[in-house]
């Protein structure tokens, strides 16, 4: 049986407003019959990097709690710390930016919760039935520790996984900082000979300390790399490439496999804003020119469905003019935006090997609201 996945454009064609219209998505796509009674109501997020414009403004996630407490529900707002230098690299930095960018209590209604605690350690050991790569995986402990797990999530591109979904968000999103070290330890970049120009731009990136100078030009040193990809994009002259492609439908799996063990038999849902569409992941202290108009708002039970859906929209609409999409399109890979934008990866990985463990499927039935 086809996954039904529900989907609103941005019009309104009646006397409401934006938030009113994706109520009613919700309500069509099942959302209201969960039992979140007096439940701990996990709405997992991306807060976005300081410098970032292209995160999800916090009135969506303002709606969103606001409909789960008028079922009963207790919402928070929650994301993981990241591997990398950055501003949410601890639970206080997280917090501040979280804050900068309008998240709080008084602008959407819930409290901002950092999963794996202060320094990014406060995880849990959760077993991933079927799992190939990761037979435990290590959540944020506010993660599992949430009786329903929503994964609120701005669909983007993304480097390493061809783009960032429902099963990003919560997998690599889900993931504690040791977490996220597992799964990027099997995708290191590599360095081409003769075009670096010494600039450190990849060392600035690093949060590990793996571009070693001593020699005058970059040599990655792999016992400090952690596979995270920072510097591929950093480099300005192409001189770091990412690993190989086996490397990257690895961590694909992993993502899909840490995506069950945050959700681990709880009830789930998955919602996904198709809007600005950045050739990049939200992680980035940047973000580029959309790389195609947008599209609209998903919602699913099924994170796999979801994610296929809104790949599958967006590849379905032109590339933006003067955007990067429009700059690396090639005959090669015309049928896809993503893999035009990042060579090398597939995300057809990830949901597939989502839909081998059970986590979903990847054949849906769409389903139109006006």
């Amino acid at each position: 049986m086809k996954s039904k996945v529900y989907f609103t454009d941005f019009r309104i064609r009646r006397e409401e407003n934006l938030i009113e219209k994706f109520d009613r998505l919700y309500d069509k796509a099942g959302l209201g019959k969960i039992d979140m009674k007096d439940k701990f109501v996990a709405i997992k997020m991306h807060f976005g990097e300081m410098g970032n414009l292209a995160y999800l403004r916090h009135n969506y996630a303002a709606g969103l709690v606001a409909y789960i407490k008028r079922h009963g529900g207790k919402p928070f707002l929650t994301d993981c710390n990241t591997l990398y230098t950055g501003s949410r690299t601890n639970a206080l930095d997280h917090l501040e930016t979280a804050f900068v960018h309008g998240f709080s209590f008084p602008t959407t209604g819930a409290q901002v919760i950092i999963a794996d605690g202060l320094k990014g350690d406060d995880e849990a050991s959760i077993p991933v039935q079927g799992a190939r790569y990761c037979q435990t995986a290590l959540i944020g402990r506010a993660l599992a520790d949430a009786d329903i797990i929503i994964s609120l999530t701005h669909f983007k591109g993304h480097e390493s996984a061809g783009f960032g979904g429902a099963l990003k968000n919560l997998g690599m999103g889900g993931g504690s900082r040791a977490g996220k070290k597992d799964m990027h330890s099997s995708c290191k970049p590599q360095m081409v000979a003769g075009k670096c120009i010494a600039c450190h731009k990849c060392d600035k990136a690093c949060a590990h300390g793996a571009p070693d100078f001593s020699t005058g030009k970059c040599v990655i040193d792999y016992t400090k790399c952690v596979g995270c990809g920072r510097c591929v994009e950093a480099c300005p002259t192409g001189a770091i490439i990412a690993g190989t492609d086996e490397n990257f439908k690895v961590l694909d799996c992993k993502i899909a496999e840490y995506t069950k063990a945050v959700i681990n038999g709880k009830p789930n849902f998955h919602i996904a804003f198709v809007m600005d569409i950045s050739p990049f992941c939200d992680c980035y202290p940047n973000n580029d020119a959309p790389i195609v108009p947008d599209v609209g708002v998903f919602a699913s039970s099924d994170p796999v469905a979801i994610d296929v859906a809104c790949a599958d929209a967006v590849n379905r609409m032109p590339a933006n003019p003067d955007s990067l999409l429009s700059e690396r399109c090639s005959k090669d890979h015309d049928h896809d935006h993503f893999m035009a934008l990042h060579h090398g990866t597939d995300w057809h990985a990830q949901v597939n090997h989502g839909q081998e463990i059970g986590l979903g499927s990847t054949d849906y039935e769409l389903i139109t609201m006006q």
